[in-house]
């Protein structure tokens, strides 16, 4: 049943989207935060890094599929997945605060390398995208049903 592996391509889409906005939630939380629980410092901007998953070799591979040849290792369907939530390298940003508690010596203090517009336009992008995949399911879900009108 191949609108089986559209769902499922759809629903990794809508869970790569949610953890992207659950990381970008998680930045802008510690958006002050000068020490982090271990004590290495600010606290570092994470972002999600994402992989598109090829369900699909080829077309040869899908005719013969469709003739009812051997199956050809076609039950995985295609999608995203997160590879992983990096660090982002880039430098922190310092500041003269003298009277804070975790400045340094001189009175400069390391601030996260999380920029709040960076990060409300990373979450515009993946309501964006997460608006997309329901879009697609709810187009998926229609076709279904009028799918199932036909054999009535």
């Amino acid at each position: 049943m191949a609108f089986l592996g559209s769902i499922n391509i759809v629903g990794s889409g809508l869970t790569a989207q949610q953890l992207r906005l659950d990381v970008i939630s998680e930045n802008i939380t510690n958006l002050n935060t000068t020490r982090t629980e271990n004590g290495d410092g600010p606290y570092r901007r994470k972002m999600v890094v994402f992989q598109a998953e090829s369900g699909k070799d080829d077309f040869r591979l899908a005719l013969q599929s469709a003739m009812g040849a051997s199956n050809c290792g076609y039950e995985k369907a295609g999608g995203v997945r997160v590879t992983e939530i990096a660090e982002d390298p880039s430098p922190f940003a310092v500041s003269y605060d003298p009277t804070h508690p975790d400045a340094n010596e001189e009175g400069y203090l390391e601030m996260p390398n999380v920029i709040l517009v960076k990060e409300i336009t990373d979450a515009m992008a993946a309501t964006q995208a997460y608006s997309a995949n329901v879009t697609a399911f709810n187009t998926l879900k229609g076709v279904i049903a009028k799918g199932m009108e036909i054999g009535r």
